[in-house]
């Protein structure tokens, strides 16, 4: 049992170095403004592709790292983000000038009526 229990620690321990190096890895390529990518992480490291994506600790430090870079990495997202941001807006105004038309049109409709109303009303009076 002793030598079986030594084993677990060492794999637990080479475990964590491994995670250690991937976020260090990961943070570094942060401050230097690199963009981070698994296959440039793979050469920095050497750990596998797999370990990247399967190892739950790195991959929320690399979705965290990726969500922090998406407007620094990617111009034209970040470009095609107030893009739509701005289409949004237009298109919300343009909302609100229809709504306030047919408010309008809705009580000119009413006016309207009455009028007739008023005419069939005074139409059938002079009978």
């Amino acid at each position: 049992m002793n030598k079986y229990d030594s084993m677990i620690a060492c794999n637990k321990k080479t475990s964590e170095e491994k995670v250690n190096r991937a976020v260090t890895e990961i943070r570094q390529m942060l401050t230097e403004r690199e963009k981070v990518t698994i296959p440039k992480l793979t050469k920095r490291t050497g750990l596998s592709r797999g370990f990247f994506y399967k190892n739950e600790t790195v991959r929320k430090e690399m979705d965290r790292a990726l969500e922090q870079q998406a407007g620094m990495i990617d111009p034209k997202r970040y470009i095609g983000d107030i893009v739509l941001k701005n289409r949004i807006n237009v298109l919300e105004e343009q909302i609100r000038e229809l709504k306030r038309e047919k408010e309008q049109m809705e009580k000119e409709n009413v006016r309207l009526r009455k009028a007739l109303n008023k005419k069939d009303l005074n139409v059938l009076k002079t009978l």
